[in-house]
C-alpha cells in the first residue's frame, strides 16, 4: 500500500532536483543556441552561463520559485518562472552593456538562448507538475486535510480543496464543537491528529472565536500536523493580503501595494526597458510634435498639471498643449465635446492620444508607469474620493500612461458618477490581478485600439 504524506520528507529533494535541473537547462540551452551560429566556443560564454545560473538562483529565491508548489496554480509557477528569468536578461543585458564586453557574443545565439530558456524552465516545472500528479493518483505524495470550523470560510476552504487535486491534499471534512454535518469534534480532531491519521489542518474560525483557535494550536503541539489558520478577514474585500513580519510579530496586509519585493522590481525594470526603447522610438516624432504645437498656436509646447500619484502624493504630469489655455492650479475642468479652448492640432494630438508621448519622460523619472490607472487632476481627485468608497485605493500603484480602464472603453469625459465608477473598477482590477503579461496585453492593445476612442475629446 502506497504511503501517504511523502512530500514532506521528500520537499527538499524535490527542491534540490529542480534547481540542479534548472542549472542545467539554463547551461544546456546557450550551449545549443551557439551551435546554431556555429559559434566557436570560448571562455565569455562559461562565463555568461555562470552568471545567468547565479542570477537566476538568487532571484528565484527571493521569488518564491523553489517554495512549496502546495496551494499555488501552475499558471503561477510559470509566471514566476518569467518573471525571474526576465530579470535575469536585464541583469546580463546591463552587464553586457557596462563592462562593453557584449559584442563578443553572437546576437543571434544570445537571443535565441534568452527566449528558449524560460520555455524549457516552463516545461520543467509542467512536466514535474504531471510527474507529481501521476504519482497522487497512484497513492503516493498526498497529505489528508481537514477544516476547523463550519461557516462561509471553512466550506470556501473544503471546496478549493476538492477542485484541485493538484494540491495533493484530500478533505476528510469539517470540525468543530458547534454545528451539524461534522466529521467529529474537537477532540476527535486532536486525537486524528496525534495518531497521524490528518496532515494538514485548516483553522477557518472567525476571529471572536479567538480563545477557542488559540487553545486548538497548543492542543495540536503535541502532534506532527501542520496548522493553518484562514481568518475571516477574507470577507473583506482584500487588496494584496500577504502575511509579513514587523520585526518578530507576523502581521497580515489587508491593504497593500502588489509592487512590493521582486514585483515592484519587475515592474521597475519593464517601466524603464519599455520605456527607454518607446521613448528612442518617438523622439523624432515628439520633435516634430512640439514644432507643430508652437507653429500654429501661441503659448507653451509642453502643458504640465499637478496631479495625483503614488500614495497620494502630487505629481506633475507632462503633456503636450492642445488647448489656448494652461491651467497650472489646483482647479480641473474636463474637456468636452466641441470644447472652444481645444485647438485644431489639440484636437488631433487628443484624439490619437498622441499628447500623452511626454509622460514617458514621467515614466523613466518614476513617477509614472507605463501601464497604470490614469492619474487625476487634484481637484477631480478630492471630488470623487468622497463619493466613491474605494477610489483612493488606485493610488497604491503608480499611475500609468495606459490602463486596464482605458483599453476597456473608459477613457475620456467622466461626466457622470456612474462613468468614474465604472473606471475605477477597472483600475481596482488591474490592482488585484496585476501580472507582467497582463501589462504587455495591455500595452499591445493600446497599440491596436487605445489610441482612438469616441469617448476622448
Amino acid at each position: 500500500m502506497a504511503q501517504a504524506g511523502l512530500l514532506r520528507p521528500h520537499q527538499s529533494r524535490i527542491t534540490l532536483m529542480q534547481r540542479v535541473l534548472d542549472v542545467v537547462i539554463i547551461a544546456g540551452t546557450l550551449y545549443l543556441a551557439t551551435l546554431i551560429p556555429r559559434v566557436v566556443e570560448s571562455q565569455a560564454y562559461l562565463n555568461l552561463a555562470l552568471l545567468a545560473v547565479v542570477a537566476f538562483t538568487f532571484i528565484g529565491e527571493f521569488g518564491g520559485l523553489y517554495s512549496s508548489w502546495r496551494g499555488s496554480s501552475v499558471g503561477a509557477e510559470v509566471m514566476r518562472t518569467w518573471w525571474c528569468w526576465s530579470l535575469v536578461t536585464v541583469i546580463l543585458l546591463g552587464v553586457g552593456f557596462a563592462t562593453k564586453t557584449s559584442v563578443v557574443y553572437s546576437r543571434m545565439a544570445v537571443t535565441l538562448w534568452f527566449v528558449a530558456t524560460p520555455v524549457a524552465l516552463s516545461f520543467l516545472r509542467l512536466a514535474l507538475r504531471v510527474a507529481l500528479r501521476m504519482a497522487r493518483d497512484r497513492g503516493y505524495n498526498k497529505r489528508t486535510g481537514a477544516v476547523v470550523g463550519s461557516g462561509p470560510i471553512a466550506k470556501r476552504i473544503a471546496k478549493t480543496l476538492v477542485d484541485n487535486p493538484s494540491f495533493g491534499i484530500e478533505q476528510s471534512g469539517f470540525y468543530d464543537d458547534e454545528g451539524e454535518g461534522l466529521a467529529g469534534d474537537l477532540d476527535a480532531l486532536v486525537e486524528r491528529c496525534s495518531e497521524g491519521k490528518i496532515d494538514v489542518v485548516y483553522l477557518a474560525l472567525p476571529l471572536e472565536r479567538s480563545r477557542l483557535i488559540r487553545d486548538l494550536t497548543e492542543r495540536l503541539h503535541n502532534s506532527t500536523v501542520s496548522v493553518y489558520l484562514v481568518p475571516d478577514l477574507l470577507v473583506f474585500d482584500l487588496m494584496q493580503a500577504r502575511v509579513q513580519n514587523l520585526g518578530d510579530v507576523p502581521v497580515i496586509s489587508i491593504l497593500e501595494s502588489p509592487f512590493l519585493g521582486i514585483d515592484g522590481w519587475v515592474k521597475r525594470a519593464e517601466d524603464v526597458v519599455v520605456g527607454f526603447i518607446i521613448l528612442a522610438s518617438i523622439t523624432l516624432p515628439m520633435i516634430a510634435i512640439a514644432a507643430a504645437v508652437k507653429l500654429t498656436s501661441s503659448g507653451p509646447v509642453f502643458f504640465k498639471q499637478r496631479r495625483i500619484g503614488f500614495d497620494g502624493k502630487t505629481i506633475t504630469v507632462w503633456k503636450f498643449r492642445s488647448m489656448n489655455t494652461c491651467d497650472y492650479g489646483d482647479t480641473f475642468v474636463q474637456a468636452t465635446k466641441s470644447d472652444v479652448r481645444i485647438t485644431r492640432l489639440g484636437a488631433f494630438l487628443r484624439k490619437t492620444s498622441l499628447d500623452e508621448l511626454p509622460q514617458f519622460i514621467n515614466v523613466i523619472s518614476g513617477q509614472m508607469s507605463i501601464v497604470g490607472p490614469r492619474p487625476h487632476g487634484v481637484a477631480q481627485n478630492e471630488q470623487y474620493r468622497q463619493l466613491i468608497g474605494d477610489y483612493m485605493l488606485r493610488h497604491k500603484v503608480k499611475p500609468g500612461i495606459t490602463g486596464w480602464a482605458q483599453i476597456n472603453g473608459w477613457r475620456g469625459e467622466t461626466d457622470t458618477l456612474e462613468k468614474m465608477e465604472k473606471r475605477v473598477e477597472f483600475d481596482l482590477h488591474y490592482i488585484r490581478n496585476w501580472s507582467l503579461w497582463m501589462d504587455l496585453k495591455i500595452i499591445v492593445l493600446t497599440v491596436f485600439r487605445g489610441f482612438t476612442d469616441p469617448n476622448v475629446y
